[in-house]
C-alpha cells in the first residue's frame, strides 16, 4: 500500500470531502503525488500567464475553499512523474474515476473537460493532472 507524503496530505486536507475520500481511496492501489488543491489570487493568476491554466482567479474550482478541483500525477519510484507519458495519465484518470464512480462521486478529469469518454481531442486543452467535482 502507498501513502501519501506530509506535503501532499496538507494539500489534500484543503480540497472538498468528496475529493479527500476519493483520493485517499486511490492512494491505496496507486501512488502518486497532490501537486495542488487551494489556490490563492497570486497563484491561479500566474498559472493561468504561464498557460498552465484556462482560468483567471476566481474563475476556476481551484479558487473556493475547501477546493472544488486537486491536481494530482501518477507516480512511479523509477522516473517520478512521468510528464512526458501521457498513456501514464490516462491509465491513472481511468482508475481515479472508477474509483470515483464507484463512490457515487461525479468526477470530471482534465483530459476529457467535455466528458464525452474521448481524451486529447484536437483544440481542447488538455490538463493531465487535473480532478474537479461535478
Amino acid at each position: 500500500m502507498y501513502h501519501y507524503s506530509e506535503k501532499s496530505k496538507q494539500k489534500l486536507e484543503k480540497c472538498d470531502k468528496k475529493l479527500q475520500l476519493v483520493f485517499n481511496e486511490v492512494i491505496r492501489y496507486r501512488d502518486c503525488t497532490i501537486i495542488s488543491g487551494y489556490r490563492a489570487e497570486a497563484e491561479q493568476n500566474e498559472l493561468h500567464r504561464k498557460g498552465l491554466s484556462q482560468l483567471r482567479f476566481p474563475d476556476s474550482k481551484h479558487n473556493s475553499f475547501p477546493s472544488y478541483a486537486v491536481d494530482v500525477a501518477p507516480y512511479f519510484a523509477v522516473v517520478g512523474i512521468p510528464w512526458n507519458d501521457h498513456y501514464a495519465f490516462c491509465y491513472f484518470a481511468g482508475f481515479v474515476l472508477g474509483i470515483a464512480e464507484a463512490k457515487g462521486i461525479g468526477l470530471r478529469w482534465g483530459g476529457d473537460f467535455d466528458v464525452n469518454h474521448r481524451p486529447r481531442e484536437k483544440g481542447q486543452f488538455f490538463d493531465a493532472v487535473h480532478f474537479e467535482l461535478i
